[in-house]
């Protein structure tokens, strides 16, 4: 009887482990990491601002299996604009379809929105493209982001 109770604990155990663990690591995408933003584009009314992450600013986003988080600063070491930006939160994942789930943002007006975007990750290369809106802060725009992996 003792073995029988020690199996039923044992057995349980194992599956609380998983039990919280998020689905997203099985879509086949190697989305786990850390990764670099390169170049981002925002299509909005019209017009398109491409921005270069590689010369006066530094972005990179986290992901493990169910979170996201990212972080921006200038690298002028708060010379002329200094700035910092960040935020995370819960991810879906399903097939190329990868959803944010923004729960903490230093912008408030953004927590608590969901940005979805078609992704491809080809080697080392991640690329986002999606719509980001936010009605309160007059947002609504097509975003597009290349990354690359550091990790």
């Amino acid at each position: 009887m003792k073995k029988l109770t020690a199996i039923a604990l044992i057995s349980f155990a194992v599956a609380s482990c998983n039990f919280n663990k998020s689905d997203n690591s099985s879509n086949g995408l190697p989305i786990v990491g850390t990764w670099k933003l390169l170049k981002g584009t925002l299509q909005e009314k019209g017009v398109t601002n491409v921005t270069d992450y590689t010369k006066n600013t530094s972005f990179i986003k986290i992901i493990n299996d169910t979170h996201f988080a990212f972080l921006q600063h200038d690298l002028k070491n708060g010379k002329d604009s200094a700035m910092f930006v960040a935020g995370g939160g819960r991810y879906t994942l399903k097939d190329s379809s990868y959803t944010e789930h923004l729960e903490y943002c230093n912008a408030r007006e953004w927590e608590g929105h969901d940005f979805t975007f078609t992704i491809t990750i080809h080697k080392d290369t991640l690329v986002a493209r999606g719509v980001e809106s936010v009605p309160s802060a007059g947002i609504n725009r097509i975003n597009t982001e290349q990354y690359v992996r550091i990790h």
